[in-house]
């Protein structure tokens, strides 16, 4: 949008009050001994802010107690019966979940594979870190704020009002915390796992940890006090990351955008995504395919069919789902071509057959 002009860009060059920009400082987690997946310089500086009254926030984007469920002897892991993802723990109900159809079931002892009483939580998610720090910082009260404890009705409220009123000086959040609230004994912001958005599939992945990072950093240090920002990664020197800390979110948008460029995706180019998904595995595919065909059959030279494959998650909820991408240089011709498909009488017709949508610009190829 910022590209192409349809919004102004406005800056904000000083924080509200005046307060002062938070420390923002990177901590290398190669070779270091991780409790709660907190490592002893983070454990260090927490216990330095809470001594000196001030509430410290870490912040975490993965719900649960740990996002696999494994048996340490055969290597098995509990994957959801309806969708091609793993199960999630959830220590304090003892179970494990979906978190993409809310399939549950209860946590099993017993591999299911090679009947060993081995079975283990692999990975971090905020719950544990809320009961670990219970062990590591037995004095303080820790409250997490999540969509697993925030589920019933005035809940949320509640729990930011504990924050507010400083009676709680440990805060655990995914991103409902990292935008949109002010807290304004909070001197010490915490990104558990920054890594996950340095390497993923998705091509914005990058631009939307640094506008997380900048929101997270804007918690610390509101009011008259200076914050401090602390990032856990395997890799900090990772060339976008260092561009981000030292030169601003200006000069990492620059740079992205540069990246974007070469690689001919968007801004620089225009993409439109048509979805399918059914019960039976081979319809998603057979439509796009058909739809591929019709759309070859149109003065399409400019636009790039990508497909039809399987989506990053093959299956949800039951549902088999496929996807086909549309590319191109120009938006008009892109346009062009669906104007021509949208009109032909046989997609209504295979509405009535197959659930279909299209995504324009979309923000999600995932």
């Amino acid at each position: 949008a910022w590209h192409h002009k349809r919004y102004h860009y406005v800056t904000l060059p000083e924080r509200v009050g005046n307060a002062k920009t938070p420390q923002i400082r990177l901590i290398d987690l190669k070779n270091e001994r991780l409790q709660a997946g907190l490592s002893p310089y983070l454990i260090a500086t927490m216990t330095r802010h809470l001594d000196e009254g001030g509430q410290v926030l870490l912040f975490l984007n993965r719900r649960g107690y740990a996002p696999v469920y494994m048996c340490h002897h055969c290597g098995y892991s509990e994957q959801c019966p309806r969708c091609d993802t793993y199960l999630t723990v959830h220590h304090h109900h003892q179970q494990l979940r979906c978190h993409h159809c809310e399939y549950i079931k209860k946590c099993p002892k017993i591999c299911s594979q090679c009947h060993q009483a081995d079975m283990m939580p692999v990975g971090l998610g905020t719950e544990r870190i809320e009961n670990e720090l219970a062990t590591l910082f037995k004095d303080e009260n820790i409250i997490r704020i999540d969509r697993d404890t925030t589920r019933k009705k005035g809940m949320l409220e509640d729990l930011l009002q504990e924050a507010h009123n400083k009676t709680a000086n440990i805060l655990i959040g995914t991103q409902m915390l990292a935008k949109g609230h002010h807290f304004s004994g909070l001197t010490l912001v915490a990104v558990i796992d920054a890594d996950s958005g340095l390497f993923s599939t998705d091509f914005r992945a990058l631009e939307r940890l640094a506008q997380l990072l900048v929101q997270v950093a804007g918690r610390a240090g509101r009011e008259n006090k200076v914050g401090e920002v602390l990032i856990q990664t395997h890799h900090p020197d990772h060339p976008m990351l260092q561009t981000l800390l030292q030169s601003g979110y200006t000069a990492f948008a620059k740079q992205l955008l540069e990246k974007r460029k070469l690689a001919e995706l968007p801004p620089h180019s225009h993409m439109a995504l048509f979805r399918s998904e059914h019960s039976n595995e081979a319809l998603p595919h057979s439509f796009l395919s058909e739809l591929k065909k019709r759309l070859q059959s149109f003065d399409q030279a400019r636009v790039e069919l990508l497909g039809p494959i399987a989506a990053p998650m093959p299956r949800r909820a039951g549902k088999f789902r496929a996807q086909l991408l549309l590319q191109a240089d120009n938006r008009n011709d892109l346009q062009r071509i669906l104007d021509s498909i949208m009109s032909d009488t046989w997609m209504r017709q295979q509405k009535r057959k197959i659930p279909w949508t299209l995504d324009v610009d979309p923000v999600e190829l995932l």
